[in-house]
């Protein structure tokens, strides 16, 4: 099981400040919530919980800092897009076939 992190890195600001984004990912949902909690992460900050876009979105200082506790870098859309088709196809609670518009590769 891995923990994976995207080089997304969309601008956004975080209490008034320029920040960019990424997004943070696991095999399983367990794994995610370990990790995260290393960082530091708020559970309550999981995005599309329980589905095959399960994230957390993490500031580049976060993403620095995931990445030396050991997640896996991948680009951002193809990797992201690979292990959110990869999830999707064996997630029990999500649909096995994408429709228009799903937002994957934009997690």
């Amino acid at each position: 099981m891995t923990v994976y992190v995207d080089d997304m890195r969309r601008p956004a600001r975080l209490t008034g400040r320029p920040a960019k984004w990424s997004h943070l990912m696991a095999d399983t949902s367990d794994e995610l919530e370990a990790f995260a909690a290393e960082l530091g992460l708020r559970p309550s900050w999981l995005q599309h919980e329980g589905t095959h876009r399960e994230h957390y979105d993490v500031t580049e200082s976060l993403r620095v800092e995931a990445i030396r506790l050991g997640a896996v870098p991948m680009s951002y859309p193809r990797g992201t897009g690979a292990l959110l088709a990869r999830k999707r196809a064996t997630s029990p609670t999500s649909p096995t076939v994408a429709t228009e518009g799903d937002g994957d590769s934009d997690v």
